[in-house]
């Protein structure tokens, strides 16, 4: 199945927020409606986000075509709904160019594109990231993985759960730790699912233990994805990353983050020009409508963290494989051309 898609002029996409549990699919007819997926998650993951923005252009397009200072504002609105993912402003802007060039249909035709660019650039990742792993630590390959970039966070294949799935069918993939990922445990909920689905051998561990799957030798990799990819290699991903890749340096694991080449953003520098998303103290503070904290803790929610290059092994996109650790760059000319 799709994660996103568009069919008779709406945005169809899985609820995230309902999985494990429930398998159930939005239909989105209005701007307003597709920013309260993005916000809410229900739509998420970088990819994922950027092609829902991409849709997005076209569906507003079609609701505003007389109304140019209408359009604008539901463009903008679009593009800012989460602003530290990369992807959804890189939609947006790919089709908002096309709509101004060639009008609606050329919109809707760019949007559909880049939905199955996504499929392609995926497929090509995975494969380029399990040769790699394969190449350098071995014909079977245990990884540790945070979040979720599986399939639900792309169209249909995935990133990071893209290469275990390339791995899983090269049979080279010898086990997967995930850990839940707090706050919203999308490890937990959605990582583990997808496992589950494929059957792949999986344990889920909490975040905390993370570092005590690498320092035990469980693992021979941590392969995670990314929200952006900053010039100099520092890679924004969700918060956690981090302290994972400081485990893997002390323990000897590479660090590989793969990623499609929208992801990398080569014009922001580093990471420290990056804005991090803070997100609402319930989602720390409850479990539903359980209390997990005394009422009036103050919170600092983090979506994401940024894991600095020279703590990043590789970056496998479609396209290539940089080492930042080395002192490759993404935004090494030679590299790119």
């Amino acid at each position: 199945m799709r994660t996103v898609d568009g069919r008779d002029g709406l945005i169809i996409a899985i609820d995230q927020t309902r999985l494990p549990h429930e398998v159930e699919f939005l239909e989105i007819g209005t701007v307003e409606d597709l920013i309260v997926a993005i916000r809410s998650l229900a739509i998420r993951g970088a990819p994922a986000i950027g092609v829902a923005g991409a849709l997005g252009v076209a569906l507003a397009a079609r609701l505003h075509p007389d109304d140019p200072a209408k359009l604008r504002e539901a463009l903008d609105a679009i593009r800012a709904a989460r602003p530290t993912a990369v992807n959804l402003a890189w939609g947006v802007d790919r089709v908002r160019a096309r709509l101004e060039a060639g009008g609606a249909e050329a919109a809707l035709a760019e949007a559909l594109t880049v939905l199955e660019e996504d499929v392609r650039c995926c497929r090509e990742l995975s494969e380029r990231g399990a040769r790699w792993l394969v190449e350098t630590v071995g014909p079977q390959v245990a990884v540790q993985t945070h979040c979720n970039a599986g399939a639900l966070a792309t169209v249909e294949w995935g990133t990071a759960l893209g290469v275990v799935r390339s791995l899983q069918q090269h049979g080279a993939l010898a086990h997967v730790y995930a850990s839940e990922t707090r706050p919203l445990l999308q490890g937990a909920r959605l990582t583990v699912w997808e496992l589950a689905q494929i059957g792949a051998p999986h344990t889920l561990v909490v975040d905390s233990a993370a570092a005590s799957v690498l320092a035990q030798g469980l693992v021979d990799a941590v392969v995670v994805g990314a929200d952006r990819i900053t010039a100099n290699g520092d890679v924004i991903n969700k918060v956690g990353t981090y302290p994972l890749a400081l485990a893997a340096a002390r323990a000897g694991v590479p660090m590989v983050v793969a990623a499609p080449e929208s992801t990398v953003d080569l014009a922001t520098p580093s990471g420290r020009d990056v804005h991090i998303e803070v997100r609402a103290p319930e989602e720390i503070t409850a479990l539903g409508a359980a209390a997990l904290a005394p009422k009036g803790t103050g919170t600092l929610n983090y979506a994401f963290d940024v894991t600095p290059a020279d703590l990043v092994t590789a970056i496998v996109t479609e396209r290539r494989v940089i080492l930042p650790s080395a002192g490759g760059r993404p935004d090494d000319p030679a590299d790119r051309a």
